[in-house]
C-alpha cells in the first residue's frame, strides 16, 4: 500500500478539495494511516479524538468555523479544567513537596571558563 502521509502533495490535496468525496476518502485514509503508526495502546484514544474533531467539523457552517471550533477545543485542553496547565501545576506541587529523604551535601567547585591553568 502506498503511504499517503509520506507523499503528501499540497497541490494534489488542493485539487481534490473540489471533489469532496475523493478528498474525504483520502483525508480519512491519511488519518487512519497516522493512527495505525501510533503505539497500539494509544490508537483507541486517537480514534476517539479524531471522532470529536470530526463532530466539530460537522457542527460548523464553514471551514473557517470548523477551524475556530477545533482551535477552541485545543485551547480548552491546554487551559481548561483538567487541562495541560493544571496537570503541570499538579506535577510542580508534587515535586515541591519534601519527600522526607535527606539530601547529601556536596562541595561546589567554581567554574571560570576564561581562566587557564
Amino acid at each position: 500500500m502506498e503511504r499517503i502521509v509520506k507523499k503528501l502533495d499540497f497541490d494534489r490535496w488542493l485539487e481534490l478539495a473540489n471533489d469532496r468525496p475523493a478528498f474525504e476518502a483520502l483525508r480519512q485514509a491519511a488519518i487512519e494511516e497516522v493512527i495505525e503508526q501510533a503505539p497500539e495502546s494509544q490508537q483507541e484514544r486517537l480514534r476517539r479524538l479524531q471522532w470529536r474533531i470530526d463532530q466539530e467539523r460537522h457542527l460548523s457552517d464553514s471551514p473557517m468555523g470548523a477551524c475556530i471550533r477545533i482551535s477552541r477545543m485545543m485551547w480548552d485542553q491546554m487551559l481548561g479544567y483538567g487541562g495541560l496547565i493544571e496537570r503541570l501545576g499538579e506535577l510542580d506541587r508534587r515535586l515541591a513537596k519534601p519527600s522526607g529523604r535527606t539530601l547529601r551535601r556536596a562541595d561546589i567547585i567554581p567554574f571560570n571558563p576564561g581562566a587557564r591553568e
